[in-house]
């Protein structure tokens, strides 16, 4: 496997966090973003792409991304969720993070 120079260069980026929504709605926000993981995973750039109930924490969902460029990740970002998902989110507690050599 070669690696990427690591002159300052960004070698990935990196978002993770975590969305809160109420107990009950949790199965079904996490159903309606399977075609957005399938989507992402496809995606150029997308280096792994999983949003994930909490298993402590029954309003949590877990958020991890790993992208090889942050055009890569703003060319599928788009607009972000969908008024719906919006809608149902409690608070969101996201970050992204630029990992260079």
């Amino acid at each position: 496997m070669s690696r990427a120079p690591t002159s300052g260069r960004t070698l990935v980026i990196i978002v993770a966090g975590h969305l809160l929504v109420e107990a009950m709605d949790r199965p079904d926000y996490l159903r309606g973003c399977e075609q957005v993981v399938r989507l992402a995973r496809t995606a150029d750039g997308c280096l792994d792409f999983a949003i994930s109930p909490d298993l402590l924490d029954p309003e949590r969902i877990n958020i991890h991304e790993r992208w090889a460029s942050r055009p890569q990740l703003e060319a599928f970002r788009g607009s972000g969720p969908d008024e719906g998902q919006t809608a149902a989110m409690k608070s969101a507690t996201v970050e992204e993070y630029d990992v260079s050599g």
